[in-house]
């Protein structure tokens, strides 16, 4: 059955379908050794499609783990900064897998790998809505904090769905927050505990949907069991 190009690199966990669309745009596709267009299609079982003269054919098992992502490592599988990556801690996995969504360099926790094209785009695309909870560390005013942070809060010029937010401990100075938001802007909830006048101290995302992050070590990764990819990508 013809597919567009597109989706059988994305299925295939070369690359995403936008990062195909570049590929092919840039040349460096080939259907039967004719050069491809965007609007291509192949049939994977009778037709030969290559990348930079390489068969694409060989389709690698469709794998998910999960990483204790620590503070100090950023979420990206080269840096030219020099930084400390996440790939170094999951490079010994055997397979060639990117990140799922991101931790900025000083947070940490639940961070999920693949090389499964589609079950990136399907996870990562609004639609989607896949909660997430962290264990948020502050310091500030949380009595006049929590209603502004369970209110409508706009970033970018966009209201945000309301959170769910709860107290976990209270101190004289600040406290331990649960946070659960289902959307995915940058940096969001510590843009949105600085628009309720809170400073962040720790930032830990202990949730994805229902797999959690549980006694994992820092550092470490595991394998995520068959029910637990039907569950994630359901």
């Amino acid at each position: 059955m013809e597919e567009r190009l597109q989706k059988l690199f994305s299925e295939a966990g070369i690359c995403s379908r936008r990062k195909a669309e570049e590929y092919i745009s840039a040349g460096r596709v080939k259907v039967n050794g004719l050069m491809a267009t965007l609007g291509s299609k192949a049939d994977p079982e009778r037709d030969e499609v290559t990348l930079d003269g390489k068969s694409i054919a060989q389709r690698e098992e469709k794998i998910w783990l999960m990483l204790h992502k620590p503070r100090g490592y950023v979420t990206t599988l080269s840096d030219e900064k020099s930084r400390r990556t996440v790939w170094e801690l999951v490079r010994d996995c055997g397979f060639r897998v990117w990140p799922v969504g991101r931790l900025d360099l000083d947070s940490e926790g639940l961070l999920l790998f693949t090389n499964d094209g589609e079950g990136t785009n399907r996870l990562l695309h609004p639609s989607h809505q896949v909660e997430k909870e962290y264990l948020v560390t502050v310091w500030g005013d949380l009595q006049k904090a929590l209603p502004i942070l369970r209110g409508r809060l706009k970033l970018d010029g966009e209201l945000l769905a309301p959170a769910r937010v709860e107290c976990l401990q209270q101190e004289e100075k600040g406290g331990v927050l649960s946070v659960t938001i289902h959307q995915g802007k940058n940096r969001q909830v510590r843009r949105m505990c600085a628009l309720a006048g809170l400073e962040v101290k720790r930032l830990k995302r202990i949730r994805e949907g229902d797999l959690l992050l549980g006694d994992l070590p820092a550092g470490k990764w595991r394998w995520l069991t068959g029910e637990e990819k039907d569950r994630l990508l359901r």
